[in-house]
């Protein structure tokens, strides 16, 4: 029987190529697998009789808008993922949805290897590969572009030679990838961190700098996850695109970032992630309302941690699994609603509520009705400062107290 090999299609000049090109370096039939996770572009179906024109023996279509949002952009908004604290995981998070899909065709379809698009220096080939094995540590996998000699010059020949039905002309000067969580985009001119983007680097946000009426949205969230914007009940998908559409249109999720590579490397990423910016603005701020002060001194570690692991490409991990169970246990009282203000390219609170409130007004009120019994600090603060001053008793002890002399402060 034929070794098929399951290629992750996007339908463009690459993959397109690589059909035949893995057929003729490794003599495997190929599946083309391709997943929509809210890229737009063109039709699915339209990708799928071009995987078959192009040579692939099967063609594995996918909508997973629905799965990505909730199963994939969900988890990243209760845990505030935000890699080094600005981006919001948009590839990251991507790949294992992808991934599974393709491991679903690989069973289906009798492949015993996985193929994907990806380069030598990039994270997304760690995220692939490492997936893989994570779901099925019996299939192989294959990179074209990296394993097989596959440049864009070979193949723009490669797709004149064989008359694929593919456009190889003009390409655009930007690598990018967009999904409904985001869009990141690369190479080109921003290679010199110097260069300011220019306008045609963005697509999902308008200019900020001269933006409409500001825009107020009500977010309302049940255990961390949006369930109605203005009172209008969404799904996740829903709230992910209204969001995407009303924060986009004031320029907010605008990212300009010189990130750390798991390969080790730095490279400069603009991204533009307006409804993942401003649902986890609002979500953290109702975080500030309902958790408890050591959980959510603590939740804030896990989130680093947990955010480092996803965008390492475990998500399938051990350690991230053990994470999600934390996480989803915080977010039991992470309900209630957060208005926000959408405006010249900021995602700003200006109001929250909840039933499950830790916030007490007549505790924390100066002014008539404070419950506040402010005869036990004075008690509270002897014995919490303490330690520090039989330190400091220690220091004076043996001359190594404060100096107090000019200068020392």
């Amino acid at each position: 029987m034929t070794d098929r090999v399951v290629l992750a299609y996007s339908g463009g000049l690459d993959t397109s190529v690589a059909i035949g090109w893995i057929a003729e370096a490794t003599g495997a039939e190929v599946v083309a697998v391709a997943v929509d996770v809210g890229q737009g572009g063109e039709d699915m179906n339209v990708i799928r009789q071009r995987a078959l024109d192009c040579g692939a023996v099967e063609a594995y279509v996918a909508d997973a808008r629905d799965e990505f949002a909730a199963e994939y952009c969900m988890p990243a908004l209760q845990a505030n993922g935000l890699y080094l604290d600005r981006y919001p995981l948009v590839s990251a998070i991507s790949r294992p949805v992808i991934v599974k899909h393709m491991v679903r065709a690989a069973r289906q379809f009798g492949a015993t290897t996985v193929a994907h698009g990806c380069t030598g220096k990039g994270n997304d080939q760690v995220r692939f590969e490492v997936a893989t094995t994570s779901l099925a540590p019996d299939l192989k996998t294959i990179a074209p572009v990296r394993d097989l000699a596959l440049t864009r010059e070979k193949a723009i020949d490669y797709a004149e030679k064989h008359d694929l039905p593919i456009a190889t002309t003009k390409k655009n000067p930007f690598s990018i990838d967009q999904n409904v969580w985001g869009r990141a985009v690369e190479t080109g001119f921003l290679e010199d961190i110097w260069n300011e983007p220019t306008k045609d680097v963005y697509s999902y946000t308008d200019d900020p700098t001269f933006p409409p009426v500001a825009d107020e949205v009500v977010v309302t969230f049940d255990q961390g996850v949006p369930v109605a914007l203005d009172g209008v009940p969404v799904t996740p998908l829903q709230a992910i695109q209204e969001m995407n559409r009303r924060a986009g249109a004031q320029g907010v999720g605008r990212i300009d970032i010189v990130e750390d590579r798991l390969v080790g490397i730095k490279s400069r990423e603009v991204y533009e992630a307006p409804g993942a910016i401003a649902l986890i603005a609002a979500h953290q701020e109702l975080e500030n309302v309902t958790l408890e002060r050591e959980q959510a001194r603590f939740k804030r570690g896990v989130e680093q941690r947990w955010t480092e692991l996803v965008y390492d490409g475990m998500w399938f991990s051990p350690l991230k699994k053990n994470l999600d169970t934390f996480i989803a246990d915080t977010q039991k009282y992470v309900s209630g609603e957060v208005r926000l203000v959408l405006h010249g390219g900021r995602a700003t609170v200006t109001g929250r509520r909840s039933e499950a409130a830790l916030y007490d007004f007549n505790l924390a009120t100066y002014d008539e009705g404070d419950t506040f019994d402010q005869s036990h600090a004075k008690g509270f603060i002897e014995i919490y400062g303490l330690a520090a001053k039989q330190a400091a008793a220690r220091d004076e002890k043996f001359g190594n107290g404060v100096d107090f002399g000019v200068g020392s402060f």
